[in-house]
């Protein structure tokens, strides 16, 4: 099958080609190959020139605390024109020629006060970052696949991680400082790429949560990389979320998604222990 999309040479995205090819052969429309999403009438020219049936929008502005700094801007903010202007422009081609969407958006949609969080929750974003993710769900439609991810990591080269960051700053003596009070989901990227592969497969539509199966303190998290490459865990000191986000843009405390859904797909998501050890032989 024939897939178009945005952002398809990010962190995710590329992974994503990289796994599912050549099964599918994909076009890349994003900064990479010379095509600004923003611009309108460029977009639509390439979507509605392909055969493709998909199109995955995995393009987007992630940058949470620079997105804050633009919220006051509303819908003329940067953040705003990509996540959500953007998507919805490529919502309506794809209805006008009859092409299924994939959106990819994230945990941060929910403000993190309850224990899990299943896709039946409602989203209640907190920060610019996440409303605009949230606003570009709402666009998506029914026949749409909006897939929620969280913190994903691979050894993937020139594409950092949090994974691969943290190795950095421990393999160069540097201290960490992470919360032990906070909960978060880290995602092995090839579990995403197969559930996508899935998904379309079963001409799926809906909200799924692609997530790893274990939730843990970003202090665990760190403790964990440390062991697994024979780092000085002594080098992650605890601090607590409230400090350690202080003065930042608002976050879920504890972001925990149940992906029992996508596992009735047949998608063996895995844990952050499972992934270490697959991404240590890389």
């Amino acid at each position: 099958m024939n897939i178009i999309g945005t952002g398809l040479s990010g962190l995710v995205g590329s992974r994503v080609v990289e796994l599912l090819f050549p099964r599918h052969s994909f076009t890349d429309l994003s900064l990479d190959t010379g095509i600004d999403i923003t611009n309108k009438s460029t977009v639509e020219e390439h979507i509605k020139k392909s055969d493709a049936p998909w199109v995955f929008h995995f393009a987007a502005k992630t940058d949470v605390d620079g997105a804050e700094s633009e919220a006051a801007l509303g819908e003329k903010s940067p953040t705003w024109i990509v996540n959500v202007t953007a998507t919805e422009r490529i919502v309506s081609v794809c209805k006008t020629m009859g092409k299924r969407l994939l959106y990819i958006s994230t945990d941060y949609v929910f403000d993190g006060t309850k224990d899990t969080y299943s896709e039946e929750d409602l989203p209640n974003p907190q920060g610019w970052y996440a409303k605009t993710k949230h606003e570009g769900e709402k666009r998506v439609g029914e026949d749409g696949i909006i897939v929620r991810i969280a913190n994903p990591y691979r050894k993937i080269a020139d594409k950092p991680d949090f994974v691969k960051k943290i190795i950095g700053r421990l393999s160069g003596e540097e201290s960490i400082q992470a919360p032990t009070d906070q909960l978060f989901v880290p995602t092995f990227i090839d579990d995403i790429a197969f559930a996508i592969e899935k998904l379309i497969e079963r001409n799926a539509s809906g909200i799924y949560h692609v997530v790893g199966t274990q939730a843990l303190s970003p202090y665990e998290a760190a403790k964990k990389i440390a062991a697994a490459y024979d780092l000085d865990a002594s080098l992650v000191e605890k601090t607590s979320f409230e400090e350690y986000f202080r003065g930042r843009a608002p976050r879920p405390k504890r972001a925990v998604l149940k992906s029992d859904k996508i596992g009735k797909f047949g998608v063996q998501m895995h844990s952050f222990d499972e992934g270490l050890e697959k991404i240590k032989v890389l």
